[in-house]
């Protein structure tokens, strides 16, 4: 198609594919018609409507100058025209699928680094929630818009702006290795920290959606900055005190109940894997809990897992016969209804059996999305069958020990009704660790839903929250210390890949953090077997 030097005005696919496009908004008709997201228009077009105003604040953008650190250039503000761009990206990605695609696709020519970064960041974080799908920050582009520009950089807003910056700029810093922009993260982070006192100190700005809105995105840079203390975050602090400051009136919108979730998962996943103690009302939280909702169905099933954890902890030491008795009871019945959650699913939630190139069986679901939440339920029912395996163990010490003590009795004793059959309590946990690891290659877009592999225009592709959500449920797996050495590879494989790909320096803290565990629980076998060896010599 010849245009006589001028360049084409259509869209990016419809001029990959030499076709004409009617270069309609936000969309065009022909990409609709394709199946595929349309990747929007050349940058010129961001700017065909705007005020000589807002494009000489544009082109007075200067790119990121690598070696200067000075606090004007930290500033979060930016044009009105960045939004422009983020809300015609946000536009275009209602569809079923999402594909990555270039920086330049989603930001003008001449934008900054900063523009860049918001971006990358709003396509790859925040996921718009639809009939079928829970979203993901989906609040936070019209937050974040609605705030930009009304305020100034000393409002009680402003630490949401720094929050905002800061986490985008640290998203594209890991993903394209650059330093300077690190540096510039870092700063913002600080500012954003500094805003949060501010506005905590006001009881009419700390209870705000901005302030909540900013302790989500300081947890979420923590994650992608890798910087937590050692596996627990600094924020689950913050989560509960906003939470009970803010109260019943939080659940009243949509946004609220939003960051509410966000804020109680953050805080069950590590009273799950790493024991913390409770930072929410529990009881509270689930009484908003949709059951109709599989995700919300699941979070209810696991969180009543996390309540007999806290009763655990809270019990005396040791527990007697009866009081473990009791726990198992208990573990048996949230089994049950955690593999009970799977025959309610619709049908589009199901996995499919499919087979790679090579013949190998693989899972395959209706989104990408949904593999990541059959991954938490695998991983909640390993936790449960250790817990089962555990406390199996505990009763039968016990027993072993009254019998010795009792051992002149010779009147007849009932036998316990607890005692479970290991070898099945295992082969749930192997069977729960190979479908993990059998829905990896669709997980991260290696294979489309039939199990083909992917090219790299397939409308099959993995965003970067979607590889965030795959992180615990990957790093319990390969901690429990169950799987064969072949899937504790191929797991270390992906939390490698998560990290260095999409940036997400999380999952190398997590890798390293399950290799010592693994090692730790090598070294007690070890001494088990020595200790084992010698008693019987």
């Amino acid at each position: 198609m010849v245009y006589g030097g001028k360049p084409s005005t259509g869209c990016y696919l419809c001029r990959k594919r030499k076709i004409k496009c009617d270069e309609a908004h936000p969309e065009c008709r022909n990409c609709i018609i394709y199946g595929r997201p349309c990747p929007g228009y050349r940058p010129d077009a961001v700017f065909r409507n705007e005020t000589r105003k807002v494009e000489r604040l544009v082109k007075s953008n200067a790119m990121v100058n690598s070696h200067s650190n000075t606090d004007s250039q930290d500033s979060p503000s930016t044009s009105d025209s960045s939004i422009s761009v983020v809300h015609r990206r946000r536009a275009s990605s209602h569809g079923k699928h999402h594909g990555k695609g270039a920086l330049t696709l989603y930001s003008p020519a001449d934008s900054s680094w900063e523009q860049r970064a918001l971006c990358y960041f709003f396509d790859q974080y925040t996921i718009k929630a639809d009939s079928e799908e829970d979203g993901h920050l989906a609040y936070l582009p019209s937050l974040y818009a609605h705030e930009l520009g009304r305020q100034s950089d000393e409002s009680p807003s402003s630490c949401l702006r720094w929050a905002v910056h800061a986490t985008a700029l640290m998203t594209l810093a890991n993903a394209k290795n650059a330093p300077p922009l690190m540096t510039k993260a870092r700063q913002g982070f600080g500012r954003a920290l500094r805003g949060l006192q501010e506005a905590l100190a006001s009881p009419t700005n700390a209870v705000k959606d901005e302030t909540f809105a900013s302790v989500v995105l300081l947890s979420l840079y923590e994650d992608i900055s890798g910087e937590r203390n050692g596996l627990f975050s600094s924020h689950s602090a913050g989560f509960e005190f906003l939470t009970k400051l803010r109260g019943n009136t939080q659940v009243y919108h949509q946004r609220g109940r939003d960051m509410l979730t966000f804020a109680y998962v953050h805080t069950y996943v590590e009273i799950l894997a790493l024991g913390d103690k409770p930072r929410l009302d529990i009881d509270w939280v689930l009484s908003m809990l949709d059951i109709n909702k599989p995700v919300e169905r699941l979070v209810l099933n696991a969180s009543k897992l996390c309540q007999l954890f806290l009763h655990m902890r809270s019990a005396p030491k040791p527990p007697d016969q009866a009081t473990v008795e009791s726990w198992i009871t208990a573990g048996r019945e949230y089994d049950i209804e955690l593999s009970q959650w799977t025959q309610t699913l619709p049908d589009r939630w199901l996995p499919l059996v499919v087979y790679s190139a090579q013949g190998e069986p693989l899972l395959a679901y209706n989104r990408i999305s949904n593999a990541v939440v059959w991954n938490y339920y695998r991983s909640v029912r390993v936790m449960v069958q250790q817990l089962l395996l555990s406390l199996n163990s505990t009763l039968t010490s016990i027993k072993a020990a009254k019998q010795f003590s009792d051992s002149r009795d010779t009147s007849p004793r009932p036998e316990s009704e607890c005692m479970l059959d290991e070898p099945a309590l295992r082969a749930i946990i192997r069977e729960m660790t190979t479908d993990v690891c059998r829905s990896i290659p669709f997980a991260l877009a290696d294979v489309d839903c039939l199990g083909r592999p992917n090219k790299s225009d397939s409308p099959w592709q993995m965003r970067a929250v979607q590889g965030y959500g795959l992180l615990w449920p990957l790093w319990y797996i390969l901690s429990s210390g169950m799987p064969t050495p072949a899937q504790a590879e191929l797991i270390r494989t992906v939390l490698s890949r998560v990290g260095s790909t999409l940036g997400i320096k999380l999952a190398l803290v997590l890798a390293r953090e399950a290799e010592r565990i693994r090692r730790e629980q090598d070294e007690v076998q070890g001494e088990i077997l020595t200790t084992r060896c010698v008693q019987s010599r």
